[in-house]
């Protein structure tokens, strides 16, 4: 029996009978029509999983497709659970000096070995996600301060395992790092902040929420160098202190987003810092932090008037006056967070409303738990015609008829709310009979 060549392959008949091409044939169609460069180039825009399908159409497509060049970022977050360390391997390989970006987050069986291999083929890496793969040590951070000095942006949060040790590293072998994230990594201390600000003094975006040892002097040391910080999370760093804040404050006048929710020990100073200091403020979160009051948001609102988002959660003293000043100074709001502000009334939504919906800005707004807020709160929010979302959870004077009249006038809005049973449900008497699954559910 003869074989038949590639240009002999047999053609499938339509229902016409007419000969329709296979694929094999509109395949080299496309390679006779289309220069490699040309296909390489429509293949750079794929994502991962179609550079992976297009690299089994044909042995041209498989070498086309696996060009490094259509690797320069790729994301594993959706097959995190398969990712094993040989995958990195042979991935750091095929790659090489072309991948860019890379995410591994929560690829939990990731280990330092891996990426030993990945650090020596991808010296050019510019953004490296590491967050939640908990193998990892203070070794990776020799490896990239050897093999990766172009790095910019990494994110080693919830990697238990990280010391200090991996932020002197970083200092002395990363000049170029300008983002780092290591929340959650308990055992980092103000030794190794420090270490890392005097090596990275172009950080501008740090993140150590939930660092239980990071305290004022840590903020102090960093601020000394790192004067171009325009993101500081230190949420949950229940060590800091207004000391801390002023100390940030005054050093960082470009601060654009500040996290301090749960850093319990702040007070209105902390505010009044922020306002006297940090005019580009847009973003501030200080849920949890119970003894700020009405006098410190004041001042914060009068000096800081480009906030875009709040988060004042459990800010238990905070009265209507605060909306009063964030409506009067801060019409660029666009998601505020009032929960659990037990003792704000429809008098304070009402200020708000004359002052931030009537810029049409406002599309987020969570007033969970505030036992005071009735359906009259919502008729004030009817000029927000940005409005998207309402969380009403647990306030127990908003009613039905007051939800469907806002929705009404918002037909676009998304209201989260729940009513509790007026009265238990009915017991019904047992027949001695046990109902089948089935009657149960109808």
């Amino acid at each position: 029996m003869s074989t038949q060549t590639e240009d002999s392959r047999p053609s499938q008949l339509s229902a016409n009978g007419h000969t329709s091409p296979t694929c094999w044939e509109e395949d080299g169609f496309i390679n006779r029509r289309l220069p490699k460069e040309l296909i390489l180039r429509i293949f750079s825009f794929l994502d991962v999983v179609s550079l992976c399908r297009c690299a089994q159409v044909s042995k041209l497509w498989n070498v086309l497709a696996l060009d490094g060049s259509n690797w320069q970022t790729i994301d594993l977050l959706d097959f995190q659970a398969a990712i094993q360390n040989y995958t990195v391997e042979k991935m750091s390989e095929r790659c090489g000096g072309f991948l860019k970006k890379l995410s591994l987050q929560g690829c939990e069986t990731v280990n330092d070995e891996a990426l030993r291999i990945f650090a020596q083929h991808c010296n050019n890496i510019e953004e490296l996600d590491l967050s939640h793969c908990v193998k990892i040590t203070d070794r990776i951070a020799v490896n990239l301060s050897v093999h990766c000095q172009k790095l910019k942006s990494l994110n080693l949060s919830s990697c238990p395992d990280v010391t200090d040790s991996t932020c002197y590293n970083l200092g002395v072998g990363c000049p170029h790092l300008s983002i780092l994230k290591l929340a959650w990594c308990s055992q980092i201390s103000p030794k190794g902040i420090k270490a890392i600000a005097e090596g990275a003094v172009n950080l501008h975006t740090i993140v150590l929420q939930g660092c239980p040892n990071i305290n004022d002097e840590a903020i102090c040391d960093l601020v000394e160098r790192c004067r171009k910080l325009h993101v500081a999370n230190f949420s949950g760093c229940r060590l800091v202190t207004d000391n801390g804040v002023k100390s940030l404050c005054q050093n960082c006048d470009q601060l654009e987003k500040v996290f301090l929710s749960q850093c319990t020990a702040l007070t209105d100073e902390s505010l009044k810092h922020l306002g006297n200091y940090c005019s580009s403020l847009k973003v501030l979160e200080v849920a949890g932090c119970h003894m700020m009051t009405d006098n410190g948001f004041n001042v914060l609102a009068q000096g800081c008037t480009q906030l875009m988002r709040m988060d004042l959660e459990e800010c238990v003293l905070i009265t209507d006056n605060v909306l009063t000043y964030l409506g009067t100074n801060c019409p660029r709001i666009e998601h505020l967070s009032l929960s659990h502000c037990e003792l704000l009334t429809d008098e304070g939504i009402r200020s708000l409303s004359l002052g931030v919906c009537a810029t049409e800005n406002l599309r987020i707004i969570e007033l969970d738990n505030c036992p005071l807020i009735t359906d009259f709160a919502l008729e004030q929010l009817m000029v927000c015609q940005a409005l998207e979302r309402i969380e009403l959870y647990d306030c127990q004077l908003i009613t039905r008829a007051g939800i469907r009249r806002l929705r009404n006038h918002l037909p676009g809005l998304k209201v989260h709310a729940y009513f509790a049973p007026a009265t238990p449900p009915q017991q019904v008497a047992s027949s001695g009979r046990r109902p089948c699954r089935c009657c149960v559910i109808i």
